[in-house]
């Protein structure tokens, strides 16, 4: 038996989208079917600090093994990386999207509210620290992206407009070969008519 048609009876098992490839959902379903049903002892100390765990309790389920996974693997690395933005309202979009434009400050999003990832529980922001110092601008920042990549998460570094190396994002199954402002559309309506996201 090869390895996909392995990973399409995982799949049919899991109740999922059979594709044959372990992408993000084959391995977020895996990890509620393996790892959540299991019991953690008290006393095992959390991979992540009270920040990074407030922000990634705000994420859709679909999306918090994978940011959990990055602050483990980053670690593996040497690299210690914290999460410091997760899910935003349209009103907190939009006093970001004011900065530089209405408020004072340099501009650091192009999205308005309903025009993020951001407000649908799929994007994360992330940290690169050495101790409690947390470095703005790093080539840790690429790495890291490599290893978010690796998880099946898209890049911010990789967006061609405003770059934003802090930035991941899980595509749900849907949304696959779909331009980003199609998406958006898409999980504005979803979200309107109290879809899921990731169905």
């Amino acid at each position: 038996m090869n390895i996909e048609t392995m990973i399409r009876e995982v799949q049919t098992q899991l109740g999922i989208q059979v594709d044959g490839r372990a992408g993000p959902e084959t391995w977020c379903a895996i990890h509620a079917r393996i790892v959540k049903p299991a019991t953690v002892p008290e006393d095992k100390a959390s991979p992540t600090d009270p920040r990074s765990q407030q922000c990634i309790a705000t994420l859709l389920p679909d999306v918090r093994p994978l940011a959990l996974a990055l602050i483990e693997k980053a670690a593996l690395h040497g690299i210690t990386i914290k999460v410091i933005g997760g899910t935003r309202s349209y009103a907190e979009q939009d006093a970001l999207y004011a900065k530089g434009r209405s408020q004072p400050g340099p501009k650091v999003t192009n999205a308005r509210g309903g025009y993020s990832n951001h407000n649908f529980g799929i994007a994360f922001d992330i940290g690169v620290f050495e101790g409690n110092r947390y470095l703005g601008d790093s080539p840790k920042y690429k790495a890291v992206g490599a290893l978010g990549m690796d998880l099946g998460l898209e890049w911010g570094g990789n967006w061609k407009t405003l770059v934003d190396q802090p930035h991941y994002q899980l595509r749900p199954a849907w949304a696959a070969g779909m331009r980003e402002s199609d998406m958006l559309a898409e999980l504005r309506r979803r979200v309107a008519n109290g879809l899921a996201v990731f169905a």
